[in-house]
């Protein structure tokens, strides 16, 4: 069964949709073929929009703040004394790799001419095209290892970044149990008043429907929906069971 996870805060939204980007850079990365690595530049100019300069600031915050309150279960004989000390250390390696980051995230990018002109470039359907940009066109023709380095050369400074979003999405989905629910006719709605939730997640026990989901810090409606990958979805007319998970850190 899918889990399908709908972020309730912008600063989720935009881990979340980092974390799918850092994956698809890893894919295509480690692929030889000159198509992988377009796409992986394509992935990389992406990171660079989405990692917003106060992102930072924001994982530190959270990140010390887990510590802390994680250093406070230390003499708690139910919790792990390994497990405990194994979640401080990657905190705090996290931490110190993100403080260690000097100058406006992404700015290495943003400092390179070439590379702007490649990702302005990228804007235009087909722009890319060796007689658009030669110098691309001979990049993408360098040998494998070459390109692979100058990949992982841009790519270095976004790994903090990468790891400490990392724990954190970690930690927010183990933060929450799972309940059972059943939308009539396809259908749920709840209040969200004194639900404390930064992310829901929802697993459906049908693999051809999906949710669509509308949620605020007041209410939450969902509609479960019947997929057809040739035609508009519709919604289900019967009931629909489901786990719905509340996340918060």
């Amino acid at each position: 069964m899918l889990i399908y996870e709908y972020p309730l805060t912008e600063r989720i939204r935009a881990l979340l949709r980092l974390e799918d980007l850092f994956a698809r850079m890893a894919h295509y990365l480690g692929a030889p073929d000159i198509h992988d690595h377009h796409a992986a530049l394509t992935v990389l100019f992406e990171i660079l929009e989405v990692a917003r300069p106060d992102l930072k600031s924001e994982l530190l915050q959270e990140l010390e703040r887990q510590r802390q309150v994680l250093t406070a279960f230390r003499d708690n004989p139910n919790i792990s004394s390994e497990a405990l000390d194994t979640a401080l250390n990657e905190i705090s390696e996290a931490l110190n790799l993100l403080h260690a980051l000097t100058g406006k995230l992404g700015q290495h990018l943003r400092d390179n001419e070439w590379l702007i002109s490649v990702k302005n470039r990228s804007l235009i359907p087909g722009g890319l095209s060796e007689f658009d940009i030669p110098s691309y066109h001979l990049w993408l023709n360098q040998p494998t290892a070459q390109r692979q380095r100058d990949l992982q050369t841009w790519l270095e400074p976004f790994l903090p970044l990468r790891d400490g979003l990392a724990i954190v999405l970690h930690l927010l989905r183990d933060s929450g149990t799972p309940e059972a629910y059943t939308a009539s006719r396809g259908s749920y709605q709840r209040t969200l008043a004194g639900v404390n939730s930064q992310m829901l997640r929802i697993r459906i026990h049908d693999a051809m429907i999906t949710p669509e989901t509308s949620a605020n810090k007041y209410a939450l409606n969902l509609r479960f929906m019947e997929t057809d990958f040739h035609q508009r979805p519709r919604q289900v007319e019967r009931d629909v069971h489901f786990d719905l998970t509340f996340c918060a850190i």
